[in-house]
């Protein structure tokens, strides 16, 4: 069974900087690449970042281009967002999601979702 775990959410002012992280079990982790989710109330989710497995490429969506990192350590089958220069709007919920395809294309298994709340 698939499971993903975020962690790392919490309180920061603006401008702050915090780093999430996706541990994954109940696959091979090599193969599938790791994307970020983020979903404000009454809004559609939006895609953050995404690491392929298949060659390593990396991912990120414009509003948060320079500011987020996404790195993987294979070894603990983990995926780590490291977020910078936080702002308000980047206060929501974010979640970690597997794609089997390898590349950041179809995300079948989610995480539960952890709290980032950036204040003025």
């Amino acid at each position: 069974e698939v499971q993903l775990v975020e962690s790392g959410g919490g309180l920061v002012q603006a401008g702050g900087s915090l780093r999430l992280s996706c541990a994954a079990s109940g696959f091979t982790f090599d193969d599938y690449a790791i994307g970020w989710f983020r979903q404000a109330p009454g809004k559609e989710r939006e895609g953050v970042s995404c690491i392929s497995s298949s060659d390593g490429s990396t991912y990120y969506a414009d509003s948060v281009k320079g500011r987020f990192t996404i790195s993987s350590d294979n070894a603990k089958n983990t995926v780590y967002l490291q977020m910078n220069s936080l702002k308000p709007e980047d206060t929501t919920v974010y979640y970690c999601a597997a794609d089997a395809s390898s590349w950041c294309t179809s995300f079948g298994s989610w995480g539960q979702g952890t709290q980032v709340t950036v204040s003025s």
